[in-house]
């Protein structure tokens, strides 16, 4: 089982997306995501978050709110993955090119017309249309996105 973080920066209704284009063998190579990634030992996952956000983009974000819990059993190379998803609205400092690809800020109206893996298109959807906790379950097939299952906690 392996532990993450993700997180979308807001600003002037845009995310902040990093496009994955750098690393060889990268699961995420060619798509959009947010910004994020493993636990390092004794991190809760606001530590995490934190962290990874500073490391890819050189931002300091500051209370950065859990939105939803979601987890991809067997998502690659069979590991289960357990992800933390935050959104954060306060940040500080200045924006470094990133080692994993280009960081872009991009019109929430447009995230659909991005690559992307097939799931991140519901949790996208699901940070505007609730306002309380989600968890939810993706079913993915050799890297094609197939099904979920969604609770909501308002």
């Amino acid at each position: 089982m392996k532990l993450g973080t993700l997180c979308y920066i807001e600003k002037n209704n845009q995310y902040l997306m990093l496009h994955r284009t750098k690393k060889q063998n990268d699961m995420h190579r060619g798509r959009y995501v947010g910004l994020g990634g493993k636990f390092e030992t004794g991190e809760s996952p606001e530590d995490c978050v934190v962290r990874e956000v500073f490391e890819e983009s050189g931002l300091h974000i500051k209370n950065p709110q859990l939105r939803g819990i979601l987890t991809f059993p067997g998502f690659f190379k069979q590991e289960d993955w357990y992800v933390f998803l935050f959104v954060a609205t306060e940040f500080t400092g200045e924006m470094q090119p990133c080692e994993e690809g280009k960081l872009v800020w991009v019109d929430k109206n447009k995230l659909n017309e991005l690559p992307m893996h097939g799931g991140d298109r519901y949790f996208l959807k699901w940070l505007d249309e609730h306002k309380g906790i989600f968890s939810a379950k993706y079913i993915y097939e050799h890297g094609v996105f197939k099904d979920y299952q969604l609770t909501v906690y308002e």
